[in-house]
Formats: C-alpha cells, structure tokens, sequence
C-alpha cells in the first residue's frame, strides 16, 4: 500500500508543477503577469488564438486531478495508519505481561552502585500493658 501511496504523490507532486504552469501562463484581462514576460503573445504561439479557453479548460481538469489525489490520498494515508495502529495494539496485546517487580530493573545497571545500607539490629517490641492495668511508676529525674 506505501508503494501505491508514494506513486500517487509523486503524480500529485508533477500535478502540482503543471498546475502552477498552467495558472501562470494565463493572461489576465489586464493583459500583465508572467504572461507577458513569456511574449506577448505567447499563449497565442504556444497553443493558438483561442488558447484561453483551452487553457482555462485544463486548468479546470488539472484542479479538479489535485482536489481528487489530495483526497484519494488522505483516505489511503488514514487507513494505512489506522491498520498499523492496529496491529500494533494486537501485538503488545498477545506479548507477555511482566514481572510487576522486574519493571524497570535494567535502568540502573550501568550506574555506580553504592555501599549497602548497613543492617538495622532487631529491637526487642515494647509490650503492651494488659486492660485496665496501671502503668509501673518510674521514678522523677533530677536535673
């Protein structure tokens, strides 16, 4: 599909160059323009003494080739796209889900690991009196 997609803009590339020609070499009724510095006449040597309606007329079919590539185009682009989103999806869809723990574990393997953090020594828990029970009195401290 990618093939047929740049082949139809290389044509809408050369649609585009023969467009810009063909707007350019027609003479406006003020008889100035690009027109002019070709000759002239030069429409008139070019394609004859009636050349502004033939000229008018491709410049209408040339328009209308443009308007009609730039459409078929953007069609052909948004379903190309739309397939690879696609697939894309199915395929991180049927991959195999990871270790929650593991995510991110290869960031840091090139950087410089520190020292350990030392060990903290077991602390024996504070038991908890029983209901009702009256805390053992400890005696005032002297300054």
């Amino acid at each position: 599909m990618s093939l047929v997609i740049g082949f139809l803009t290389f044509f809408l590339i050369l649609d585009c160059v023969f467009l810009v020609f063909l707007v350019l070499l027609q003479l406006p009724k003020k008889e100035a323009g690009v027109g002019v510095a070709f000759g002239g006449g030069a429409t008139d040597a070019l394609f004859g003494a009636g050349s502004g309606n033939m000229l008018t007329k491709i410049t209408k079919w040339s328009a209308g080739i443009f308007f009609g590539l730039c459409l078929l185009l953007a069609v052909m682009t948004g379903r190309q796209s739309t397939s690879a989103a696609r697939s894309l999806t199915e395929e991180l869809a049927n991959r195999p889900k990871a270790n929650p723990s593991a995510v991110g574990a290869g960031l840091l393997s090139n950087t410089p690991s520190a020292a350990p953090a030392p060990e903290a020594t077991p602390v024996k828990p504070i038991p908890s009196p029983a209901p009702g029970a009256t805390p053992p009195a400890t005696a005032p401290k002297q300054k």
